[in-house]
């Protein structure tokens, strides 16, 4: 009897992590920040509170990080931000992915003039760069806007990658001879489409998934860091524009820490991402699978 593919899949998962070094440290890092985001506001919240006494004070067993002009404690804002980052992050890839899997798999099934007026579409918005558009995009909304609201402006420049590759899939797997058989059973499209076909999208979904995190994370701390999107909260962007703006921090000293800090964090947390990437690649790699 064969194990689930749910099962086999989180075998090989935490089978390739004990084998590659490199891919327990980024799964142990994207772990680390999620856990961060999760129960860290709690365990360090921020106050937002100014104290003039305290500007600029140095790393100490209180302040690990220091100060920062305010003399607020610059760990408390990277914790207390980290939570708005992986939130919108985390609905990015989850709206990216829906909408160029939805796009991909109805313009690759039906075919004909809808698949041509689609990929018209799509095609429009792969030409445009995307983060300038994102740019003309979040600077005309008039308001501030929501971590779920951030996330659908983000997907608006990052699904038609997506929808083209998975339609190419689609159009490939229609080819197979399974399908062709599944066609001869008279079996329903539902059926083709859920059972036969979308179990061999799932590499692409998975790894597109992780993709759109990391594309998350740049695009909203880079509209913060631009001052595009209006603050409503402490965010790795956020602090990285009032470093840039209001302490001067490339030419005052005493702020280095509070710009390198977010940009320290944003390293790690996109490294870890992209390493369970390339975990993810090799477990949905078939000679990989072959060999459980």
């Amino acid at each position: 009897m064969s194990k689930p593919r749910s099962r086999g899949f989180v075998v090989s998962f935490f089978r390739i992590l004990r084998k590659s070094p490199s891919s327990m440290l980024g799964f142990a890092m994207v772990m680390l920040f999620i856990l961060m985001a999760a129960v860290g506001p709690e365990i360090l919240p921020f106050d937002y509170g100014a104290y003039p006494s305290k500007r600029y004070f140095p790393p100490s067993w209180e302040h690990p990080l220091g100060t920062d002009f305010a003399g607020r404690d610059v760990l408390r804002q990277l914790v207390v931000g980290s939570r708005d980052v992986l939130v919108v992050a985390f609905l990015t890839g989850l709206i990216t992915t829906a909408v160029g899997l939805v796009v991909g798999i109805s313009s690759g099934m039906v075919g004909g003039w809808f698949d041509a007026g689609v990929m018209a579409v799509t095609d429009v918005f792969l030409i445009i760069p995307s983060f300038p558009l994102l740019l003309i995009i979040a600077a005309s909304l008039p308001r501030t806007l929501s971590a779920v609201e951030v996330a659908f402006v983000i997907s608006i420049v990052g699904w038609p990658a997506l929808a083209r590759s998975i339609r190419a899939q689609i159009l490939s797997l229609r080819e197979k001879p399974f399908i062709e058989a599944a066609r001869c059973l008279n079996l329903s499209k539902a059926h083709i489409l859920f059972s036969e076909m979308l179990p061999n999208l799932l590499p692409y979904i998975a790894v597109s998934f992780v993709y759109s995190i990391v594309g998350g994370i740049y695009s909203q701390t880079g509209l913060f860091f631009l001052g595009i999107l209006p603050f409503t909260s402490v965010n790795w962007g956020v602090m990285m524009n009032i470093a840039m703006g209001q302490e001067l921090a490339l030419i005052n000293p005493k702020a280095w820490i509070y710009l390198f800090s977010p940009i320290a964090c944003i390293v790690l947390i996109l490294t870890g991402f992209i390493l369970l990437q390339h975990t993810l690649e090799d477990v949905f790699n078939p000679r990989i699978r072959s060999e459980e």
